[in-house]
């Protein structure tokens, strides 16, 4: 049932997200060489990565970036800074003039923070295409996610911000992340009650690429749709990590192949290697199936 604060669930085909690479917005070099990347997304950062006195020219340059279609089937996001900082209104006015994918916002912490960008990016005259992002990076949003991914039809995706989280909850980076899975969890929750992408956050060693990888299997095994990235080098696993294995692609098939003799047959008990399979089964194989053919039409 969809309650006022959730959306019906989205297509179980979804645009492909498993790696999404933010790129500094002054370092005109790494745009440029984004367009040869296998990234599904990618953010063109003006806010963390761009010091005060760079930010014009980043806005010039990722504004310029965004709308020069020279990405290819690269889904192009602009993460925007924080509102209530002096740069938000002009990036805000940028990137609607831009039209790229998506933008993303930093610092969400409520719907109502939604709902005043969106109106400020329509005022700016942004084409429809162009969605919201929000950043969860508090405890409150975390609280609040729910209600931020359900503020408007334009918002689709929900992008943790873990090392801001981790900083509110004075939490220590570790291992497997423990201190963070009560929130990384309520994150996903709320993102699939209301039929949002959801993102997680970025690995901050680009040296340890096994702790990567690690990190990124434990992402994809709590639900998440992808996960962002600082560096070109975790690319390959983090696009590995998330395209389902051959092996769950052929159980896919055979799931759906033996609901469907079954069906025909008029059976109500299907198995498959030995395990009951029921509807869901069959709706997770087709998503399965669905993702593997649209990562393969890149």
């Amino acid at each position: 049932m969809t309650t006022p604060d959730s959306r019906p669930p989205t297509d179980p085909a979804p645009r492909p997200r498993r790696s999404v690479l933010y790129l500094p917005g002054a370092n005109e070099r790494a745009l440029a060489k984004a367009s040869t990347l296998p990234a599904d997304a990618l953010i063109l950062d003006l806010e963390d990565s761009v010091a005060p006195d760079a930010k014009p020219e980043a806005r010039r340059r990722v504004a310029a970036a965004g709308a020069s279609g020279s990405y290819g089937h690269r889904e192009v996001a602009i993460r925007v800074n924080a509102p209530g900082t002096p740069w938000h209104a002009d990036d805000i006015r940028a990137a609607a003039e831009a039209g790229p994918d998506a933008l993303v916002v930093p610092k969400v912490d409520s719907a109502d923070t939604v709902r005043r960008t969106v109106a400020a990016l329509e005022a700016a005259g942004a084409p429809e295409h162009t969605a919201v992002w929000a950043m969860i990076e508090t405890p409150e949003a975390v609280f609040e996610a729910r209600a931020i991914a359900a503020a408007t039809e334009r918002l689709t995706v929900l992008v943790l911000g873990t090392n801001d989280l981790a900083k509110e909850l004075r939490a220590e980076h570790v291992p497997g992340r423990a201190p963070l899975l009560t929130a990384l969890s309520l994150v996903v929750l709320a993102a699939r009650v209301t039929g949002t992408a959801v993102l997680d956050g970025v690995y901050n060693d680009i040296r340890d690429l096994p702790g990567f990888e690690a990190e990124t299997r434990q992402a994809r095994q709590l639900g998440f749709d992808g996960k962002t990235l600082i560096h070109p080098g975790q690319l390959e696993p983090c696009n590995r990590v998330f395209t389902p294995a051959d092996a769950e692609v052929d159980r896919a098939r055979r799931i759906i192949d033996a609901f469907e003799e079954a069906t025909s047959q008029g059976r109500g008990v299907v198995t498959v290697d030995g395990r009951m399979i029921e509807n869901l089964h069959v709706a997770e194989a087709r998503r399965v199936l669905a993702l593997v053919e649209a990562v393969a039409g890149r």
